[in-house]
């Protein structure tokens, strides 16, 4: 029973890979020659009812004829509106009578205003000048030079001590505002120890314009050892804040 069953079963399946492998095998068809149409733009109406696939023939095709222009709608120049506006009304005119008969005035000549007369021109005086006076006029009497210019001068800088020295006071405006410095004055010592106030010289300052005044006043009233003649010294004069 197995067997002829086998048998059966193999035989199928042989037949159909013999089926598909001359499926395979065979060539196609060859392709169907593809039929050339003419179209043209006319209408049908002459066109045969039965065409055979054998014989070519042009298939005419009829376009729809376009629409009919449409005028552009007109506007209604008279168009009666509901709404209207009402008239002012404006008072009436009042026109003048005037007498066509009426008579013209009469025509005054003026007589033209003369011109005016040219005023005479006022021409200055010329004074008299004044006599010279016979008074003597003041002569310029020359004052003698003081005697720092006229005696020699020895120049003994920093070394000579003063006696008497007096601070110099400090001042309010460069206390506020922290300020510190110093002043180099020159200055001319008599015989008699004293300072010569007119050959007071600032040297240098640091910062400027602020410690000069009160530096010449202060070494204006020092006071030096006695000896002959004129001596020339600097000092140092510190300013600081404590």
């Amino acid at each position: 029973m197995r067997y002829p069953f086998g048998l059966l079963t193999g035989s199928s399946l042989a037949l159909l890979l013999f089926t598909l492998l001359a499926w395979l095998v065979v060539p196609p068809q060859a392709p169907r020659p593809l039929e050339e149409m003419m179209l043209s733009l006319t209408e049908l109406s002459d066109a045969p009812a039965d065409l055979s696939p054998s014989e070519p023939t042009t298939t005419q095709i009829s376009l729809p004829s376009p629409p009919p222009a449409v005028a552009p709608p007109a506007f209604a120049q008279n168009t009666d509106s509901m709404i209207t506006l009402p008239s002012p009304e404006l008072p009436p005119r009042e026109t003048p009578e005037v007498e066509l008969d009426a008579p013209l005035p009469e025509l005054i000549e003026t007589p033209p205003e003369p011109a005016p007369e040219p005023q005479p021109k006022l021409q200055p005086k010329l004074l008299p000048s004044p006599a010279p006076s016979a008074e003597p006029k003041p002569q310029l009497v020359a004052e003698p030079a003081p005697a720092s210019l006229r005696e020699p001068v020895v120049d003994v800088g920093s070394s000579v001590r003063p006696t008497r020295r007096v601070p110099p006071q400090y001042p309010s405006r460069a206390r506020r505002r922290g300020l510190e410095g110093h002043v180099v004055v020159q200055f001319v010592i008599r015989a008699d120890g004293s300072v010569d106030t007119g050959s007071l010289k600032v040297l240098e300052a640091r910062p400027r314009k602020v410690f000069e005044q009160v530096a010449r006043q202060a070494i204006a009233d020092w006071r030096f050892e006695p000896a002959r003649g004129l001596r020339r010294a600097r000092q140092r004069l510190e300013f600081q804040l404590r």
